[in-house]
């Protein structure tokens, strides 16, 4: 396998004064890569909804940063292309979504248009300028069709759904696949100068995160109220990882398949290492003793919506084939995490930029 130092030593010359279009850039995740990516020296234009929460990542970066920030919603079509024409970028990463599987059970047609229709807003944007652009567009672990076993789900395995949120990212999976056997095909690759690549992560945990009906803020908004923390699914695995983990895959992901479209024009999936999955009740417990105290209680009921119960993910594909592993246990991810909150909470420090060096050195030395 190809040393962490290499890839992570092509990240800044890959994207140094490279245009990148970052949809979703308000976002949790997609703040943290805005950051990364100004950090590394690109040129970054976001296309995303207002950030809804004062606190995020988002709204804390505006004096450190320098980035185009265009507020649209990815359903409208005519602006989404416009934005992409007039910037010409050289790389498209599309992370705009209606993220929350309860929600999306509260609004199904909301979130297929989103998730489904507007990524296909996107590629077809992508696909009617002239320019070379690399493509990557983010999806879920929660693509693949869960039968709720121990084995771990690969990239060619069957794709599905049972909640709204799930199925229209198996959706859209399938429209990057039209996409790119339409109008993207690797082998004419000459002619169009387009590579389109899309990459399923795990639960990701981080600094910054408000969502409702994520497990992180539930324990940061009780904890700082000296409140139970709430549970609705405490026995449900997860393939929980620090925010950082899969983007750092999804900036290797871009710079290979720009290098090379034909080899890396595929599915990827992001996860931790075997073993590091943990159930939300041992997360919380170790949010519990980082944060130095605290407790939770069961609040689940047989009349919740349906969530999947165990979900695990197999990475041999982009250790192999990319030169990428986790560089963080779970107990490290939760600590980094509790340790933004709770810097946060004392004083407003955003340790996002410090975080990210300290990560770019675990890279460098493994």
């Amino acid at each position: 396998m190809e040393s962490m130092v290499g890839n992570h030593y092509i990240l800044a010359p890959a994207y140094k004064g490279k245009k990148v279009f970052l949809t979703g850039h308000t976002g949790f995740k997609g703040a943290w890569m805005m950051a990364w990516l100004h950090k590394l020296g690109a040129t970054v234009k976001g296309f995303s909804l207002p950030a809804e929460d004062e606190h995020g990542i988002y709204n804390n970066l505006d004096k450190e940063i320098t980035a185009q920030s265009v507020i649209g919603d990815i359903r409208n079509k005519k602006q989404l292309a416009d934005e992409i024409a007039s910037f010409q970028p050289d790389f498209i990463f599309h992370l705009a979504a209606q993220a929350l599987v309860r929600y999306s059970y509260r609004h199904p047609a909301e979130t297929f248009e989103v998730n489904v229709t507007g990524t296909a807003n996107l590629l077809e944007a992508a696909a009617a300028f002239t320019g070379k652009c690399t493509i990557v567009v983010i999806t879920t672990d929660k693509v693949y069709h869960n039968n709720e076993w121990h084995y771990p789900y690969r990239e060619n395995d069957r794709l599905g759904g049972y909640d709204p949120y799930s199925a229209s990212k198996a959706c859209a999976e399938l429209v990057v696949d039209s996409f790119r056997n339409s109008f993207f095909h690797p082998n004419k690759y000459a002619t169009h100068q387009k590579a389109l690549a899309s990459a399923r992560a795990g639960n990701v945990i981080g600094g910054g995160d408000w969502s409702k009906d994520r497990i992180v803020p539930d324990i940061i908004r009780a904890l700082a109220a000296d409140e139970k923390i709430p549970l609705r699914n405490p026995n449900a695995v997860r393939p929980w990882q620090h925010v950082l983990e899969p983007i750092e895959g999804y900036l290797l992901l871009g710079a290979k398949l720009a290098q090379e479209p034909l080899t890396y024009a595929k599915a990827y999936n992001f996860g931790p290492l075997p073993h590091q999955e943990l159930t939300v009740s041992a997360l919380v417990e170790q949010g519990i003793h980082y944060w130095g105290k605290g407790s939770w209680e069961d609040v689940s009921s047989p009349n919740q919506p349906h969530e999947a119960g165990l979900l695990t993910l197999d990475i041999n594909l982009a250790n192999k084939e990319l030169g990428w592993q986790p560089k963080l246990s779970n107990q490290e991810a939760i600590q980094w995490t509790l340790e933004w909150f709770k810097t946060y909470l004392t004083d407003k420090s955003n340790i996002l930029f410090e975080q990210i060096t300290a990560y770019e050195s675990k890279c460098n030395n493994q």
